[in-house]
């Protein structure tokens, strides 16, 4: 049986959405349609921002057997990276960027040309193509199947993200600049790069959104003025992608890896210049130290959740909007639970039990079962990837259960049973990640409003760790 068939039993007929009612908008925490009917994202990652400059996989299948596998799943949106190597020079023949990625990631001419040739027979397109036309060719694909697409600046350079040595990570025009940390991260160009996107985006109406850049990470001396540097290019960032196209939604992530938008909470990032549009998003893995789970305790990691991000939910605060999780993932096989490791399963089971009682958005890291290179490697297998290595199939057939209810649309702007992380109660997960047990009261909530604030404490300490160690979460 196909898995939409399962999500579809799951959802409920009244919040089966199969094709939006555009242009998306937001109002409070909510994503709402043309007709103001509530849209959740349940999205797949999927890669295009790595040296070849295309998405993963047209080496080993078409592109509609892919959006077509992403459509059977039951997922609505794909968040779609690019860099902004991409973004700047759209027309380079895809011939021409296999070639260049040998280069740049060191590798042999001979096999990315062998990348290449597999793609072209799998999709002859791509012989006369360019960058640009296959990511056109990805979009149109899955619009046409009622999949909407988030897009996401991944990086400046073409290359796997992310580290704090790989010159991503944080504005070259910033304070406290540090050549490691953002040689790559030209503001300048980062801008231009997101104008051309948001242009081209006029073009392909499944685009429905634009994060503006992912994991914002600093280092060593890099955001120590309060912030500064965050408030004032995100708001130039936003403001330039709604001018440009006022129909997307514009996503804006926070500091430390987008683990941290705790500084709005007291200072606000005023959205004034694109009303209505806003969202917020956020990351969450397993060795994710933000979100430091002491002894174990999902009560404190949910604590967590909500301190630095979560609180973002609470309706009728300046700060209020739809909060994306927009990564979270887990390694797929060799592990005892169902192919996770005991760590991944305990997280998996807690970061569940999270997001179905917020009924927040969300986006799996990762569709790709494999990269035409990645970090030097031709053919790297992806072995956090839902798909197989030669992406047929599922590379688990066990995980989309496991994500449980989390697939359920249970809020709306009607129906508010539970409208935020910090006033919700939370129900802890069992042994097993597709299922979750007794729920908890808000005051036995171990989040900003019962001790959240020593989670924060605890937070500040561990980033300054990460600085001093150079440690990403």
């Amino acid at each position: 049986m196909r898995f939409a068939s399962y999500v579809l039993g799951l959802v409920g007929s009244a919040y089966v959405v199969l094709g939006q009612s555009l242009p998306l908008h937001t109002s409070s925490r909510w994503i709402l349609d043309a007709n103001n009917a509530r849209v959740k994202f349940r999205c797949v990652n999927w890669a295009g921002h790595l040296e070849a400059n295309v998405p993963e996989g047209l080496n080993k299948q078409s592109i509609d057997y892919i959006t077509t596998w992403i459509h059977q799943q039951g997922f609505n949106c794909v968040r779609l990276t690019y860099s902004i190597d991409h973004a700047l020079s759209p027309n380079l023949l895809v011939s021409d960027s296999f070639t260049a990625a040998a280069a740049a990631s060191n590798t042999s001419l001979a096999s990315m040309t062998s990348a290449y040739s597999a793609a072209v027979q799998a999709n002859p397109f791509l012989q006369n193509a360019t960058t640009s036309d296959v990511f056109a060719a990805v979009v149109d694909s899955l619009w046409s199947k009622g999949i909407m697409t988030v897009l996401d600046n991944h990086v400046s350079k073409a290359s796997w993200c992310c580290n704090l040595t790989d010159g991503n990570g944080w504005w070259d025009t910033a304070s406290g600049y540090n050549s490691e940390n953002s040689r790559y991260f030209v503001t300048a160009d980062w801008l231009s790069g997101l104008q051309a996107m948001a242009t081209w985006a006029k073009g392909h109406p499944g685009i429905v959104a634009m994060s503006l850049r992912n994991e914002l990470r600093q280092y060593l001396l890099q955001d120590l003025n309060g912030g500064d540097d965050w408030y004032n290019y995100v708001t130039q960032a936003a403001t330039l992608v709604h001018q440009t196209n006022p129909d997307l939604l514009v996503v804006v992530g926070g500091v430390s890896s987008a683990t941290d938008l705790s500084t709005v909470r007291t200072r606000d990032l005023n959205t004034s210049a694109w009303t209505g549009k806003h969202v917020w998003e956020f990351h969450a893995y397993s060795f994710t130290l933000t979100f430091l789970s002491l002894l174990g305790s999902c009560n404190v990691t949910q604590g967590a959740y909500d301190t630095f991000d979560g609180f973002l939910m609470q309706q009728g605060q300046p700060f209020t909007g739809p909060l994306f999780l927009s990564e979270f993932g887990v390694g797929m096989t060799g592990g005892p639970n169902q192919g996770l490791s005991d760590q991944d399963n305990s997280y998996l089971t807690c970061l569940v039990s999270y997001m179905t009682n917020t009924d927040a958005e969300w986006s799996i890291w990762a569709l790709q079962g494999s990269y035409y290179v990645r970090e030097g490697i031709v053919d790297y297998d992806e072995s956090w990837g839902m798909m197989s290595h030669d992406w047929s199939g599922w590379r688990n057939p066990a995980f989309p259960s496991m994500l449980g209810k989390m697939w359920n649309v249970t809020q709306s702007p009607s129906n508010t049973t539970s409208t935020s992380a910090a006033s919700s109660s939370v129900a802890t997960g069992s042994n097993s990640a597709a299922s979750s047990s007794t729920s908890k009261s808000a005051a036995q909530r171990f989040d900003v409003n019962q001790g959240g604030w020593a989670v924060l404490a605890l937070g500040w300490a561990v980033l300054a760790l990460e600085a001093a160690l150079g440690i990403m979460t």
